[in-house]
């Protein structure tokens, strides 16, 4: 565990700072660094960052249309060839649909590949099929897999270096398009295997990683108003994880939560509660997440709110809790989902 309190430039108020497009850079930086690297998509390669890399090294770039598992063969192939390669799509059909030739022709042949999965979970806003709220939970669960879920654009902007640096299969996964800055790039470096000690408190300690760190640092803000201290310890790293910070912050705090963009079954919850178990760790301990419920197509924050994933429902949350109450959820109040025929938008929600 690496303590980043000067590195954090977001407290929690008054919304972070927004940057765009920034993987669309790293990955491009990254190709003029290094001949080796090449770059695969499944279609939409605007959408998915990488035309800038597409149109400084077209022949280095390769559109493999609509067929993710394709794509990972190719990827093996060209990783046995000794390329580096980056293999780009939505985090739900770079695991879901092309699962079975991630597990044989890259994990266990331990290629050289590293596989992009952007959109994931609350992020995406095409519904159920396009949620990836399970690709932590596949993951984790292939050997061999190594796996960064990004918090903020300086991640970002980092991440393509440190999955090129490290031999093996690695899965991104990130926010496409807008990101928030939550740190400064002079003073934190994201590593493998390491977690972030970005708040320092006493009372309740949240562990977080990804998209929920920005609102794990919204909720503490909430929380000290309250009189509540709050620790926030950031694990880009699910895999490898940092044992020693979790039981670190674990030991600070009077009860321990976690914030996952996943189902709470197979995510950061359940890795974080291993080692708890493992190292026969006693302390309250609570998942806050996708409680096992597919997803519905509509924005990130009416997502947020239908399944208590707001600052402000974390943070109520979080209080019920340390009160002591078994299901603390219970009490807050989560947005009523309207049922619309034939699937259809509807203004209330849309936006």
């Amino acid at each position: 565990m690496k303590k980043a309190f000067d590195a954090v430039i977001y407290n929690g108020q008054n919304g972070a700072e927004v940057k765009e497009r920034v993987y669309t850079q790293a990955i491009k930086s990254l190709g003029e660094k290094y001949p080796d690297v090449v770059c695969l998509t499944a279609d939409m390669t605007y959408l998915l960052e990488v035309n800038a890399f597409r149109d400084r090294f077209p022949e280095r770039a390769f559109d493999l249309g609509v067929a993710e598992q394709n794509m990972i063969g190719v990827a093996s192939g060209m990783a046995q060839a000794g390329e580096v390669v980056f293999a780009h799509t939505f985090g739900c059909f770079i695991t879901r649909r092309a699962m079975d030739q991630i597990v044989n022709a890259i994990a266990y042949a331990n290629k050289n590949v590293k596989m992009i999965g952007m959109m994931p979970g609350i992020a995406s806003d095409g519904g159920p099929s396009h949620m990836a709220i399970d690709d932590i939970s596949l993951m984790r669960s292939t050997p061999n897999m190594t796996i960064l879920d990004l918090g903020d654009s300086t991640e970002t902007g980092q991440a393509a270096e440190v999955a090129y640096q490290h031999e093996g299969p690695v899965y991104l996964r990130m926010r496409r398009g807008k990101q928030h800055h939550l740190f400064d790039s002079d003073k934190y470096k994201l590593e493998i295997g390491e977690s972030y000690w970005i708040r320092e408190g006493t009372d309740i300690s949240i562990v977080t990683s990804g998209i929920m760190t920005s609102r794990a640092l919204e909720a503490a803000s909430l929380l000290e108003k309250q009189g509540i201290s709050t620790n926030i310890l950031h694990v880009p790293s699910i895999k490898p994880i940092d044992t020693e910070g979790i039981l670190e912050v674990a030991s600070r705090c009077k009860a321990l939560i976690t914030l996952d963009n996943h189902n709470v079954i197979g995510g950061l919850g359940t890795a974080v509660g291993e080692v708890l178990l493992e190292n026969n760790f006693s302390v309250p301990f609570y998942k806050i997440g996708i409680q096992d419920k597919f997803g519905k197509a509509s924005s990130e924050s009416y997502l947020a709110k239908i399944y208590g994933l707001e600052p402000e429902q974390i943070a109520q949350t979080a209080k019920a809790f340390l009160d002591g109450k078994k299901n603390p959820q219970e009490s807050v109040l989560i947005e009523p989902q309207l049922i619309v025929q034939g699937g259809g938008w509807q203004e209330e929600w849309k936006n």
